[in-house]
């Protein structure tokens, strides 16, 4: 189809082939249905269709059945039969197996190339998120931020924010004048929940080379679209850092994508799988922020499409920007799904043909009531749509393809190896050592000069010599008195030092940040 992306046949035989057109692309969609009635396949069958237009597409494979884009499908095996059978109902002439350019991404690194970002990119907001933490310790963490561009103190990796957050401890009554409160509550918080990330396995995500995004944006030799993959089988155990992580990558593509407008086709199209997973006990300032995004970023030419069981599951403010829509099976068992099933029905322009809200209770597995963007934006009629068959491998795919994918991706090595430059952690522990040096320094006794001490072992002198002075009440005290004001300097250091401030200083310098490691 022309301009569109073919999704299977709608009418009475499902002899009307349906699509979704690429000028409208960018306006977003939604993806719904119960479990077992065909999203990832519908995911599958657009990721295709966008990459033979020469989109590239960014989507989550959260039980690896995504995999197989990266395979063609074969006439051998079960599937085949039914596969031609539905090709030719939905009048699917030209369908045949093939393989898409697939890049497998991973923030473990362990199924796909590594995904990192840095501290500072990931922001307060997100990360304050990801770290489930209250308003008071969100506060916090936004004054650690504010002081990381004050100080010069890049935030990198989890390392360097623990080193920052122990100096602000440390310095805490001083900065407290000037950003407000800062518990030592607060910050072991803070650092609690950063040591529960890193057990989660989250600390991999921090740090360098971060992402380059144009890598997420290719196009192939011969003008397929790249489809890049993210394994999130595992990351779906920790599900906040999970949607976070998404949610910062939309961010990112929002603000370093130039305005396009309304393209001819997407510059990228990004699906948002288990979108559920964003909102659920996301505070007001984060769901704003989505919909920030899902407003203004069509202008960057990039759709975003969010996948879930239930429309409910999404906030009406977002919902409304999700023009394009596919509405598999809703199971209406109880009164609040019956209620639910209803409101998702009612957002359909209706067709006479049949009940919108009876077709999405009766629909059956691989079929879906479809509405698609028309002419100056305008939401076509809703129609039941027979979804076609994918041209790529249904299902997982073995490690050894797996491994020879990711050997023959164009971002091959380069992800591979972690870089730690110079950061916050390495600034403030030298800062740390050479406070220690100078005070080790000053606690040490100046070496005599040999003819000053040979001096004072033959006549009785010396450096400093004993004399009383007067005190306030007329009787005398001996005292010291050094031959250079810079001796008398050193040893009131020395004493300063000797004494229990000078042993806090130091200590409160060190003891932190030596913990850190």
């Amino acid at each position: 189809m022309d301009g569109k992306v073919f999704l299977g046949g709608g009418g009475v035989d499902y002899g009307v082939k349906q699509g979704l057109r690429l000028d409208y692309a960018n306006r977003h969609g939604l993806i719904a249905g119960a479990t077992g009635t065909g999203k990832t396949v519908t995911v599958q069958i657009l990721a295709e269709g966008f990459s033979k237009a020469g989109v590239p597409v960014f989507v989550s494979d959260v039980k690896s059945d995504l995999a197989g884009l990266a395979v063609a499908g074969t006439a051998e095996g079960k599937l085949h039969e039914p596969f031609m059978k539905r090709a030719g109902t939905i009048g699917f002439d030209d369908f045949t197996y093939e393989a898409f350019p697939v890049t497998f991404w991973d923030l473990f690194g362990r199924k796909g190339h590594p995904v990192r970002t840095t501290v500072a990119e990931m922001g307060p907001l997100l990360l304050a998120r990801m770290l489930d933490l209250s308003e008071a310790q969100e506060g916090v963490l936004n004054i650690a931020f504010r002081l990381s561009d004050e100080e010069g103190l890049p935030l990198l990796d989890l390392k360097d924010l623990r080193a920052l957050l122990v100096w602000v401890g440390e310095n805490a009554p001083d900065l407290s004048l000037r950003y407000g409160h800062i518990s030592a509550a607060s910050i072991g918080a803070i650092q609690r929940q950063l040591l529960v990330l890193e057990n989660q396995g989250g600390a991999g995500i921090f740090g360098e080379p971060a992402l380059d995004l144009s890598d997420l944006m290719q196009v192939d030799a011969d003008g397929r679209g790249r489809i890049s993959v993210l394994a999130a089988d595992q990351l779906m155990s920790s599900p906040k850092l999970y949607a976070t992580f998404l949610l910062w990558l939309l961010s990112e593509l929002f603000e370093e994508l130039p305005e396009v407008g309304d393209p001819d086709k997407p510059k990228l199209v990004f699906f948002f799988d288990e979108a559920h997973l964003l909102f659920d006990d996301a505070p007001k300032a984060l769901i704003d922020k989505v919909e920030t995004v899902a407003r203004l970023i069509r202008s960057k030419g990039v759709g975003v499409y969010f996948c879930t069981q239930n429309p409910d599951d999404v906030p009406e403010d977002v919902l409304g920007q999700l023009g394009n829509r596919i509405q598999h099976a809703l199971r209406a068992f109880t009164a609040r799904d019956q209620k639910a099933l209803r409101r998702a029905s009612e957002t359909y322009r209706a067709n006479p043909r049949f009940d919108t809200a009876e077709a999405i209770r009766d629909v059956g597995t691989g079929e879906a009531v479809t509405s698609m963007l028309e002419d100056k934006g305008a939401p076509g009629i809703v129609e039941r749509t027979l979804i076609r068959p994918p041209s790529s491998q249904l299902g997982a795919i073995t490690d050894t393809q797996r491994a020879a994918v990711i050997a023959a991706s164009p971002v091959a090595g380069k992800y591979d190896t972690l870089v730690d430059r110079e950061s916050a952690y390495e600034t403030l522990t030298k800062r740390a050592e050479d406070a220690a040096k100078e005070a080790e320094a000053a606690a040490e006794p100046e070496p005599q000069d040999d003819r000053e001490f040979e001096n004072a072992r033959r006549y009785g002198g010396g450096a400093s010599s004993r004399r009383y002075e007067p005190s306030g009440s007329g009787r005398g005290r001996r005292v010291e008195k050094d031959d250079s004001f810079g001796g008398a300097l050193t040893e009131a250091l020395k004493k300063e030092l000797r004494g229990t401030t000078g042993r806090r200083i130091v200590r409160g310098i060190l003891g932190g940040l030596f913990k850190a490691r």
